[in-house]
């Protein structure tokens, strides 16, 4: 068997390679056997597997799924441009901007993003379908365990309207202990960083929009803490593109409107499964002017 290094794309032989990931870390245990631990490069999942279990995966897979989570950015930013009024500040290339008539103009701010993600690989492709579509966001790669060390901070500096707190996760032993923290290996983490956000909101008298979660998250918990919405309440995996639909949306959508789990669950892989929440105000405002 080939050694197995940091780096390689693997998937896990019991699970019939259902998921690929790539090995970011790998531990030697006290009987000197490998673990290794393992990031979705697909899903926001994270696990640890022993060399036995894992196997290569062929090049040729492997862009194919990428080429996957691609297309699924085409698509959303296609049913983005589909609504005429979204198709003018595209065009325009700009957020902000005036669109003159024979009354006087309207200007259209959306929702400012904050996303923090634990993935660089995540972090990037993020950003590029925020920025496709036009939005005001700032995107940031930062571990899943440092989110909550520099929130306040980030909060201060970009005064968003909305936050995305993701990364991976997962359940160390799955199908069990559903409420013990330690179960999952970075929900505290995701739970941390939703209340310190919100002692900021609270501070600054300010109403901002959270999502949190990976795949698998303490649904329950991060709610709990303060978040909008969150994954994931049947502990399953979710979609990369899921917490950037939700963010979109809040964006997008009027200020005088709540946007509801309703109005977004046909949009996401699993539905409420993967994703659930109380809702949010839209932060899009529009201004007119006579």
């Amino acid at each position: 068997m080939k050694k197995l290094k940091k780096g390689d794309i693997v998937g896990r032989i019991s699970y019939n390679k259902d998921v690929i990931f790539e090995i970011t870390n790998i531990i030697k245990t006290s009987n000197n056997k490998d673990i290794y631990i393992l990031k979705g490069l697909t899903h926001r999942i994270e696990a640890d597997s022993p060399a036995e279990d894992l196997e290569i995966i062929d090049k040729r897979i492997v862009n194919k799924k990428v080429k996957h989570i691609e297309n699924q950015i085409l698509e959303r930013i296609q049913k983005c441009m589909q609504n005429e009024g979204y198709n003018i500040k595209i065009r325009k290339k700009f957020l902000n901007f005036s669109e003159d008539n024979k009354r006087g103009f309207s200007k259209i701010y959306t929702g400012r993003i904050l996303h923090l993600d634990g993935d660089k690989r995540y972090a990037t492709k993020s950003m590029k379908f925020y920025k496709s579509l036009g939005l005001d966001v700032v995107v940031k790669n930062i571990p899943e365990n440092k989110q909550a060390k520099v929130i306040k901070m980030l909060l201060d500096r970009y005064k968003p309207d909305i936050i995305v707190l993701t990364g991976h996760d997962g359940m160390i032993k799955k199908g069990t202990g559903f409420n013990d923290i330690y179960n999952y290996r970075n929900s505290r983490h995701f739970i941390n960083s939703v209340y310190e956000a919100r002692k900021w909101c609270e501070a600054n008298s300010k109403d901002i929009a959270i999502f949190a979660g990976a795949c698998q998250s303490y649904y329950e918990a991060i709610m709990s803490a303060g978040a909008n919405f969150a994954s994931s309440p049947k502990r399953i995996m979710i979609d990369f593109i899921d917490p950037l639909i939700v963010a979109e949306r809040i964006a997008l959508t009027d200020n005088t409107r709540y946007l509801t789990i309703r109005d977004i669950e046909e949009e996401l892989r699993d539905g409420r499964d993967g994703v659930d929440g109380i809702g949010s105000m839209g932060k899009k405002i529009i201004m007119n002017s006579e």
